[in-house]
Parts: C-alpha cells; sequence; structure tokens
C-alpha cells in the first residue's frame, strides 16, 4: 500500500502544490489547513509522516508536534515547514521531535526528496495497513481501533491481517483455515474459524450482532469490507 502523508498548511497555493507533488511521486495524500483540524485528520487517517507548517491557525505547528509525540506516535516521522530560518529555530525544531526541518521557500522536487530520505530511514516502522479507524501495523503487531489499542490473539491478529490485506474479497473458510492453520496435520472444522472470527468481531465491531468490518457471504465464506 502506499505511504500516507498528512500535509498541513494553512496557505491554499502551497497546500495543494505539496499534495500534487507527493501524488506525483506516488504518496497518498491528505490534508488540513489549521492545527486543530490537523489533529483531526491525524487521527483519523493514521498517517505515516506529517508535513507540517509551524505558523498555523488555532493550533501552532509546534503544539501539533507535540501533542502527536502526546500520543505515543513515536513511529510517525515530521518535517517541519517554515520562513523561520535561524539555526536556533532549527535546533528547536529538531528537539522537538522533528525529523527534519524546511526553510520557505523550496522547490517542489526538494521537497519530495526530504520526504524519501526520511522514510527511507522510518517508513519500516511505520508498515500499517488502515481503514476508517481501524489500523493494523504487522512489523509491531499492534492493532489501532479509533485511535485506542486493543489486544488480539495470535490467531484473531493474523485473522485480522488476511482480511486486511484482502479488502472487498470473498475469502473461503477453506482459504482462511490454510492461512492460520498453514502445517496442521490434524482436522480443523470451519467452526473454528467461526468462532475466532465471532470473536474477532466482539473487539473491532460496534455491533457484533450486525458486523460491518467482516461480513458473512451465506454460501461462500466472508468478506471484510473496508467502505
Amino acid at each position: 500500500m502506499k505511504q500516507k502523508i498528512l500535509v498541513v498548511e494553512d496557505d491554499p497555493m502551497i497546500r495543494q502544490l505539496i499534495t500534487l507533488y507527493l501524488r506525483n511521486a506516488d504518496y497518498d495524500v491528505v490534508e488540513a489547513k489549521d492545527g486543530e483540524e490537523a489533529k483531526q485528520v491525524f487521527t483519523q487517517e493514521q498517517p505515516c509522516l506529517v508535513m507540517l507548517d509551524l505558523m498555523l491557525p488555532k493550533l501552532s505547528g509546534e503544539e501539533v508536534c507535540q501533542w502527536i509525540k502526546d500520543q505515543g506516535r513515536n513511529e510517525v516521522s515530521i518535517i517541519m515547514l517554515t520562513a523561520k530560518a535561524r539555526t536556533d529555530d532549527k535546533i528547536a525544531g529538531l528537539k522537538m521531535g522533528a525529523d527534519d526541518y524546511m526553510t520557505k521557500p523550496f522547490s517542489p522536487d526538494e521537497m519530495v526528496a526530504h520526504v524519501e530520505a526520511v522514510l527511507r530511514r522510518t517508513g519500516q516502522f511505520c508498515q500499517k495497513i488502515t481503514y476508517k479507524g481501524l489500523c493494523i501495523k504487522p512489523r509491531k503487531g499492534e492493532v489501532w481501533l479509533n485511535d485506542q489499542q486493543i489486544s488480539l490473539t495470535k490467531f484473531e491478529f493474523n485473522l485480522l491481517y488476511h482480511f486486511m490485506e484482502n479488502p472487498n474479497t470473498v475469502l473461503s473458510r477453506d482459504a482462511l483455515l490454510q492461512q492460520l492453520y498453514p502445517m496442521a496435520e490434524q482436522t480443523i472444522f470451519d467452526r473454528t474459524i467461526d468462532a475466532h472470527i465471532k470473536k474477532l468481531r466482539e473487539k473491532i465491531e460496534e455491533d457484533p450482532s450486525s458486523p460491518q468490518r467482516i461480513q458473512t457471504v451465506r454460501g461462500m465464506g466472508y468478506k471484510f469490507v473496508d467502505a
């Protein structure tokens, strides 16, 4: 999946230009125009990197940066964008937790190069799949729902990962059994998968009796719906 970048910039022309070049570089880009909106979009979209202007309405870039760090999201990279060119300002930004610091004006190609350099260093720690508030991080073995970490068993985790890797695809019970028990010598029954899915639904569905994420396809199996 494409790596997701949040662009936080109050100037619409600069924001659109950054977004255009990042999308042309094959990144998934979401936007925010002020500090408060940045927090909302960050929580909903779970980006891998934040391009963060410091001079923002409502909440400053420094406040947004501190808020991100307070969430315990240390795997998220931050590139600060600012007109402040003094060395002291750059040092302050880096000490605050930024991974890079770019002074305006800058060329779009230079900006993309900075993004690529940062993600080469940190991107492996941000590998994840996210759909509407549900986020799985396979390298870290974590699952987050609406910004809260939830606990899954090994089988539940592997089952959810397989579903989220194959969204909107009907997966038969046999295929799911092979995914969870590839080396099983004993007979594993269909109801074993049903039991795992029942437990998983209790942890990730708002109403397990009427599941919206993991849906039953009668006579065929199950489907993870990302819409």
